[in-house]
């Protein structure tokens, strides 16, 4: 793990959803950006969720649970409709889900504290599902807008059911300097942008199209790929007993952010990244208590 003092640490947030994953163990909270958030923080940094909660009893339960993780529930907003569900299924350890409508993260709303804030942000990570609904996709767009320059905007594609167009994974792929997706994600991506889905070609064509600092391509069982404008990296997965997949590519993209923006050697931190996620795949749920005590 990253060794930080509370002055050097740097200030990490999960733009997007927070919602309830119901399990065949039963709850657990998730969420990509709350996910990334989570373990962000176990890694050292001064983690955030920018979103929205219900007031009702799981928004208070989201709420709790952020915060004995440490995240910070400062900018999590409290709206009148209800706090996000997902009803997942488990196939060979393979997550399916079922996400509910209207819900809280689908009304997001801006504020000029948001923006004060995201001016102070090292890194951020955001999604797909966050900008179904018109409401939260302005606020994402405008905390976006409000970062820094040197801020390094994560585009995590993390395609869900039918919550996203080519038009929306273009306009994101502006909004970013570094992309994370997986390989069942990657020809939908290839196709919306117009280039070549063979990884290597497609790592060099993003990065100087779209001028990305970093590019995290994940295969399961494969294993996985970073690519820089300099660089490139390839680790095998580490054989685990899989209990679920739920959360293991938002625990690596939150290593290798935390390796990027500590200035550590690719390949080093690649490695951590893949370690971490293969952890994740051994306990349920998206944020298991045994990868962030």
């Amino acid at each position: 793990m990253l060794e930080q003092t509370r002055a050097t640490r740097p200030v990490v947030v999960g733009l997007g959803e927070v919602l309830w994953d119901f399990l065949p163990a039963g709850p657990r909270l998730g969420g990509a950006p709350a996910n990334f958030a989570a373990h962000a923080g176990a890694m050292g940094a001064n983690a955030f969720v920018v979103g929205a909660v219900g007031n009702d009893e799981l928004g208070n339960r989201a709420i709790s649970k952020l915060e004995q993780l440490s995240v910070g529930t400062k900018f999590l907003t409290r709206v009148d409709e209800p706090t996000g569900t997902v009803q997942v299924k488990l196939s060979d350890g393979q997550p399916t889900y079922l996400i509910t409508e209207n819900v809280a993260w689908d009304r997001c709303p801006w504020s000029p504290s948001l923006g004060e804030f995201a001016a102070s942000v090292d890194a951020v990570c955001f999604g797909t599902l966050f900008q179904r609904a018109f409401r939260s996709r302005e606020t994402l767009r405008q905390f976006l807008a409000a970062t820094q320059n040197g801020c390094l905007r994560v585009f995590d594609v993390n395609l869900r059911q039918h919550d996203c167009s080519e038009e929306t994974i273009e306009k994101s792929l502006k909004l970013a300097n570094a992309l994370k997706l997986n390989d069942g994600e990657l020809p939908l991506v290839a196709r919306a942008v117009r280039t070549n889905s063979q990884p290597e070609e497609f790592a060099k064509s993003m990065i100087e199209r779209f001028e990305l600092r970093l590019l995290m391509l994940t295969a399961g069982e494969k294993g996985s790929f970073l690519f820089t404008a300099t660089e490139s990296s390839y680790v095998e997965a580490a054989e685990v007993e899989v209990i679920d997949t739920i959360g293991a590519g938002d625990a690596f993209a939150a290593a290798a952010v935390m390796g990027l923006i500590g200035n550590r050697p690719l390949a080093d931190f690649h490695q951590q990244a893949s370690d971490y996620a293969s952890r994740v795949c051994t306990t349920a749920g998206a944020m298991p208590k045994s990868t962030i005590d």
